[in-house]
């Protein structure tokens, strides 16, 4: 399997009426960059804002996975977002003109079938997976939900649910491979239970549901009052309940297309960690509070990994360039050269490394007696670096300077002391366009990250 980004080719455009609000949505599929992750924008809001589809913007799990930020809403997320996934598709910003996305059938069949139509194209960069190194797991304490992930050669995903019904009891459904998704769990539709309809009836709060979009069990008598309200809200002359209990004019795609929508809903929900996972996924009694919130536990699990994600580097090793190779690249001279050598350099990424010591003139006045190498002076080696990088991609660097353009995201961790030895890594963004080199930073001392930065800068001829 290609272990590059994937997004769509072209952008496509779908139809469809909201579950919740009834009125027609609009839902446009487009093309991201790289490292862009999944997206929603609401274009109906003014300035067209952007919701990240990130577990910590999950705000509600009512009748479905609800995202907030900035007080702009996205409601039901997650079929969508399992289209995706199970397209293996990295990058995608989702355009709606509501708050909901369109529930189609209830199921993500023809999200699948519109992304494939758009077209599936490798990008160029490294997928980022999450490889899982020992169990997680979340136990929703109150109802027994439990979600607990696993080392796995691949995601796969188990549900087990128990509902505690006659009409619907326990069911099992397993997705050992994701390419399997289109063909065994797109098309499992979203479903109910008489008694949940009837509740949403009262509060006015299912005007797009018809009875092709869920799959209504009945666990409990129909009386002929709920009949009547039945028949007006899905605009239905009869409404009779099938042999396996649940409302006609359904036919079930599986035995257990209610365990496979939960495994669908997870996946969905799961989307929200923001990276792929590998490793295997056993919901029991999933929904999407207990998915969510797995979500965020995990998601925090990836952060913390990843700052702690130190590289190591052989110090003893010949460097790629060493201080008078890059005095040949940088203008920069002592004291205010930064970068004492080159470990690695590509077209897409630099690691050099400085020496601090106690001779390093800013020790001097900050602080005597208690010397801290500056956080602006780590932020400049750093920027050093990328400026070795941009540097590397014209023949005569001699002849350029670099300049900071902006700064984000700063933010130092650990103090840098005279004797630590300072790695430095800084990574591409974007590519490079116009000597301009927009790059994510990392300055690592002591086994531990202490300073991380994007950065931007420009090359700009000398006068």
């Amino acid at each position: 399997m290609s272990n590059k980004q994937k997004t769509i080719q072209k952008e496509i455009t779908l139809s469809g009426v909201g579950l919740h609000t009834g009125n027609t949505v609009s839902m446009t599929l487009k093309p991201a960059p790289i490292n862009h992750g999944f997206a929603f924008s609401r274009v109906d809001l003014e300035g067209s804002p952007t919701i990240e589809a990130k577990a910590e913007y999950v705000v509600t799990t009512q009748r479905g996975t609800n995202l907030e930020k900035n007080g702009v809403q996205i409601q039901t997320s997650e079929h969508i977002l399992a289209a995706a996934v199970g397209l293996n598709i990295d990058n995608l910003l989702i355009e709606i003109n509501a708050s909901e996305p369109p529930i189609m059938d209830g199921s993500s069949k023809y999200f699948v079938e519109a992304l494939e139509k758009a077209g599936i194209k490798e990008q160029d960069a490294e997928i980022e997976e999450y490889v899982v190194k020992e169990i997680i797991s979340f136990k929703d304490e109150v109802n027994g939900s439990e979600i607990i992930l696993m080392p796995a050669d691949e995601y796969q995903v188990t549900t087990m649910v128990d509902f505690g019904t006659k009409i619907l009891g326990t069911q099992n459904a397993t997705l050992d491979r994701l390419s399997d998704f289109k063909e065994e769990i797109a098309a499992a539709r979203t479903f109910s239970f008489l008694h949940e309809i009837e509740m949403l009836l009262e509060n006015d709060l299912i005007k797009g549901g018809d009875l092709n979009n869920a799959i209504v069990y009945v666990d409990k008598e129909l009386s002929a009052n709920t009949m009547q309200k039945l028949k007006k809200a899905f605009k239905k002359d009869n409404i009779s309940v099938k042999p396996n209990g649940i409302l006609d004019n359904l036919t079930l795609h599986w035995a257990n297309e209610a365990a496979r929508h939960k495994l669908l809903d997870v996946i969905g929900d799961l989307a929200l960690v923001g990276t792929r996972i590998r490793g295997k996924v056993i919901a029991n009694k999933p929904g999407h509070q207990v998915n969510t919130q797995f979500a965020k536990k995990l998601a925090k699990i990836i952060k913390a990994e990843k700052r702690n994600n130190v590289p190591v580097y052989d110090l003893n090793k010949t460097p790629l360039l060493d201080i008078h190779q890059i005095m040949d690249i940088l203008p920069h001279r002592p004291p205010f050269l930064l970068v004492d050598r080159v470990l690695e350099l590509s077209d897409k990424h630099v690691v050099g490394m400085k020496n601090v010591t106690m001779n390093e003139n800013f020790f001097v006045g900050h602080f005597p007696g208690a010397p801290v190498m500056p956080g602006v002076l780590q932020v400049e080696a750093m920027a050093q670096c990328g400026g070795i990088l941009v540097l590397s991609t014209v023949p005569d660097p001699e002849n350029y300077l670099t300049y900071f353009m902006k700064m984000d995201n700063v933010k130092f961790k650990q103090k840098v002391l005279p004797g630590d030895t300072l790695i430095f890594k800084a990574e591409l963004i974007t590519p490079i366009r116009r000597g301009i080199c927009h790059m994510q930073a990392y300055a690592y001392a002591n086994g531990r990250l202490v300073a991380e930065a994007e950065l931007m800068a420009q090359i700009a001829k000398k006068k």
